[in-house]
């Protein structure tokens, strides 16, 4: 037995153990062990020593530097009845708006995706809907607790103004409450639901991902996609997932029948070796909207924060050549731009 190599992944395992905040405590599922979440038959392979690999041998592609937009979307207050509009801010954060109710997916107004405000991520475009000119936020929705998708300083902000109701996965409500104490935070599990407006309920369904904040509390708190009914039709939230052999995919079909809109992300991909397991590529998100029943679908994460291999142009070039490889009819995936809105047949 080699002590020498043994000695310091003890050491590292110690101090994970010792170090690791406890989000939740519950019963063991399927997906919860009572320490950690998973993805119930489709472990996370990935480990410490293979992030340090890729971080040693990283080939990332260009981005361009940051820019002003051409144009930023001034929402209107309320979107009554069955309309729906959609705004896109950048990366996995939408304003969905519908039967009164206005819908903010993963919101992130903070200029880099880390825990730092001087190093990590930046955006290389400003928002899409400039901060003043956000109308009063009813629900947030957070589908899991990495920087891109969990940003404390704008759950902090939409809080003081607008008190939303905010709707997690298990576990992150207790990173929200060490920031934000005082806001009203709803936790809840796989297949939970909750019931936002007459005729409107959102689902918390499972997505093949992963979470972590820091070095120590990998998989302390869950992840998830959300299905919101409404009476103008079902839409389909998923902030970031790998295809997981597309079981998900097809069990939402099955649980809730035709999608209005998916919502399904499409960048971050590279290199595959260590990013196939939580990131769908494009042609992945072709065969997830197949799945789905071909419902209209906007791709997201990607062209505002630059955190992996994958270049720039890089996801709706492989989206295309995918929708040609699939045949999938012109118009049923609708790529935004930062900015820019959608009134949602």
């Amino acid at each position: 037995m080699n002590l020498k190599r043994i000695l310091p992944i003890f050491l590292l395992t110690a101090l994970q153990v010792s170090c690791a905040p406890q989000y939740y405590q519950g019963p063991v599922t399927d997906h919860f062990d009572g320490v950690r979440f998973a993805n119930p038959g489709s472990p996370m392979d990935k480990n410490y020593f293979d992030l340090l690999k890729w971080m040693v041998n990283r080939d990332k592609q260009p981005w361009p530097p940051y820019r002003e937009l051409e144009y930023t979307d001034k929402p209107p207050a309320l979107v009554e009845g069955d309309l729906l509009r959609v705004s896109f801010v950048g990366h996995v954060t939408l304003l969905l708006q519908t039967q009164g109710l206005n819908i903010l997916t993963d919101p992130v107004w903070s200029d880099r995706a880390s825990p730092f405000s001087w190093a990590g991520p930046r955006r290389v475009y400003p928002p899409g809907i400039r901060f003043e000119d956000l109308p009063p936020v009813d629900l947030v929705l957070i589908s899991h607790n990495h920087y891109d998708h969990l940003d404390l300083a704008t759950i902090a902000t939409i809080w003081h103004r607008d008190q939303p109701r905010i709707i997690v996965p298990l576990g992150n409500d207790t990173i929200i409450h060490a920031r934000i104490p005082e806001a009203v935070v709803e936790a809840y599990d796989w297949g939970d639901r909750v019931e936002v407006a007459p005729e409107v309920t959102v689902y918390l369904e499972p997505m093949h991902h992963w979470s972590a904040r820091g070095l120590f509390d990998r998989n302390r708190a869950l992840w998830a996609a959300f299905v919101i009914t409404t009476p103008g039709g079902n839409l389909y939230f998923v902030g970031d997932s790998g295809y997981g052999e597309g079981k998900n995919f097809r069990a939402a079909r099955e649980k809730f029948g035709t999608f209005r809109l998916a919502v399904l992300p499409i960048g971050s991909y590279e290199p595959r070796w260590f990013m196939g397991s939580n990131h769908m590529n494009p042609e992945e998100a072709v065969l997830a909207y197949q799945l789905l029943g071909a419902p209209l679908t906007i791709p997201i994460h990607y062209n505002t924060f630059q955190l992996t291999d994958t270049g720039y142009e890089a996801p709706l070039r492989d989206l295309q050549t995918a929708m040609e490889e699939y045949q999938v009819p012109e118009g049923r995936f609708r790529a935004m731009k930062v900015g820019e809105h959608w009134w949602v047949p």
